[in-house]
């Protein structure tokens, strides 16, 4: 794994540009978890986000769900859960809680949301949201999930919605700690990057992520609040990873066959995103409103990850699991 890369440096540069000094200074500290909350409090920042492109959106939407226009949490509610009622679900991360105040929305099926996450400000912004709606079912507790007592088999469902990543020791965490939260027979539910621990990608597919950039014109590749082009991708090191965020896929590649190893598969839908997340990385803008050309770029690099994904496992995946217990 590298220590350091040129891409470190670049990104570093535009991420100074695009967040300001604030940001970059908040990382300058020995804390942990200090550096774990600047990532998610700074909620003012408006990036070019790779998973904000309508169309990827679409395409996600056809992977899991079969239907372009039908996101997961639909197709969980009119599946999975259709017909269960009087659900406790614990969110572990769950941030600005968007999803968790949809879910909460089906009162005959949730008699309670409880939503958990170290980053306090995002909570108040979701607890806003949820008493604007007149929700009741719904909590928000500023806590880490290792700072908390729930009782044994508390809830029905646990959800991580790209939060899972971010918990070291994989194995250990999901046999101590979250499965003896779930019923017997309840549900673990996962919407997560599961690739490479702390993003250090395969040579092959760095390759592949170079050629995706390749097939986007110099007037689309201009990166985000500059006047640079991104030509190419170089790998993170561990080092700005582990500055960063020192929780930023600390383990990430232990998920799966974690997951595996706990708890019986009823459902698992993996959906890609090994080019697209590191080829659209500050370029993503260009593509929020797409005309006849962009749709025909779009079309080529879904194309060229599909072809990856023929011979290398998925970063990114939906899942539903039961506890075998």
């Amino acid at each position: 794994m590298p220590f350091i890369t040129l891409d470190d440096f670049i990104d570093t540069y535009f991420k100074v540009v695009q967040r300001g000094n604030g940001f970059f200074l908040s990382k300058l500290t020995f804390n942990k978890e200090k550096r774990t909350k600047s990532a998610f409090n700074n909620s003012s920042f408006q990036s070019s986000n790779f998973w904000s492109i309508p169309k990827v959106k679409e395409r996600w939407n056809t992977l899991i769900t079969g239907d372009k226009k039908q996101d997961y949490i639909s197709y969980l509610i009119n599946t999975t859960l259709k017909y269960k009622k009087d659900l406790k679900l614990l969110s572990i991360g769950s941030g600005i809680s968007n999803t968790e105040i949809e879910l909460a929305k089906n009162t005959h099926i949730f008699k309670k949301i409880t939503c958990l996450d170290i980053a306090e400000n995002l909570l108040e912004k979701a607890s806003t949201s949820a008493k604007k709606q007149n929700l009741t079912n719904i909590e928000f507790i500023a806590k880490s999930i290792y700072d908390i007592h729930f009782k044994e088999q508390e809830f029905d469902v646990v959800f991580f919605k790209a939060s899972l990543h971010h918990f070291d020791k994989i194995d250990s965490f999901l046999a101590n700690r979250i499965k003896p939260l779930i019923k017997p027979n309840g549900l673990l539910i996962i919407n997560e990057f599961v690739g490479a621990t702390r993003h250090q990608f395969s040579k092959n597919q760095i390759a592949a992520i170079n050629k995706a950039i390749a097939l986007i014109p110099k007037k689309y590749r201009v990166r985000f609040k500059s006047r640079f082009l991104k030509n190419k991708y170089r790998g993170v090191g561990t080092l700005r990873m582990i500055i960063a965020d020192p929780s930023e896929c600390v383990d990430s590649s232990s998920i799966m066959p974690s997951i595996h190893k706990h708890f019986n598969t009823v459902l698992e839908k993996p959906y890609g995103g090994n080019l697209l997340m590191s080829a659209f990385r500050d370029i993503s803008h260009h593509f929020y409103e797409v005309n006849k050309e962009k749709q025909q770029i779009l079309e080529e690099i879904f194309l060229l990850e599909d072809e990856f994904l023929k011979h290398n496992p998925s970063d990114f995946v939906f899942g539903i699991y039961q506890n075998n217990n």
